[in-house]
């Protein structure tokens, strides 16, 4: 059983990760939207890291899984923190895996400490969501309790039920990515489904022409959907991130 840590961030909140000790670069796991460090892919690469004797971090967002937080008080901005606080800790490069949302805020992190990035992993990277794709996609009874209220409760399956507030989307335009150049000097892949029904992957595409200063690599898996979980993928996956090591 890996040890879990906790980094107490300046407000009294905790910030909970895992740890594998290892050599190179070290690969930090940034999961999705109201996922936590035990999924599928996280635990793959943990697998791997142990195999390959890769350094590697995963961890919980505010108000995500063994971490502390109000999810009422979750926003873009604050997961953003929390990563770049956790990259503040650790020596050397970083490798930044994100999915999802996960993607979104390993793109704000690295944009604040380029100097510390190796290389971008992202899964099906979920950049400007709150925006682009899943305001557009609330029912219109739901936006309008959201702007007359603050908050609406929704129910998703997969995800459960759970309250979408107005300071959510509200804070998020801060950190709008898409609307210009995103100049990130480290190499950038990015494994996208095909058939992911969450972000489409024209969405990807709008990702890798934006994105200026590094190599950028789009693989578009046909068949692919939002998880990226069977076992090839995982496998490619984790030949993403070996490959992203051997160039530093």
């Amino acid at each position: 059983m890996t040890e879990l840590d906790l980094l107490t961030r300046p407000d009294g909140e905790t910030l909970a990760f895992k740890r594998v000790e290892g050599a190179g670069p070290t690969v930090v796991w940034i999961g999705g939207f109201r996922s936590d460090m035990e999924g599928t892919k996280a635990l793959a690469l943990d697998a791997a890291a142990r195999e390959r004797g890769w350094s590697y971090i995963r961890y919980d967002h505010f108000a995500h899984g063994r971490s502390s937080g109000d999810w009422r008080q979750a926003t873009i901005g604050r997961w953003r923190e929390d990563a770049i606080a956790l990259i503040d800790c650790l020596e050397g490069p970083v490798i930044q895996v994100g999915s999802s949302m996960g993607g979104w805020v390993a793109l704000l992190a690295a944009l604040a400490r380029a100097e510390r990035m190796a290389g971008l992993v992202l899964v099906n990277p979920a950049q400007d969501f709150t925006e682009r794709l899943m305001w557009p996609s609330l029912a219109d009874h739901v936006r309008q309790a959201i702007l007359r209220d603050g908050e609406a409760t929704i129910v998703e399956e997969g995800l459960g039920e759970y309250i979408l507030t107005r300071t959510m989307f509200e804070e998020a335009r801060n950190w709008l990515l898409l609307d210009g150049p995103i100049p990130i000097p480290a190499p950038v892949h990015v494994l996208q489904g095909r058939a992911d029904e969450t972000v489409p992957w024209s969405h990807a595409v709008s990702l890798a022409e934006r994105l200026t200063g590094g190599d950028v690599r789009l693989d578009l898996i046909e068949g692919g959907d939002h998880r990226l979980s069977t076992p090839r993928d995982l496998e490619r996956l984790v030949e993403a991130v070996e490959a992203m090591r051997s160039l530093d």
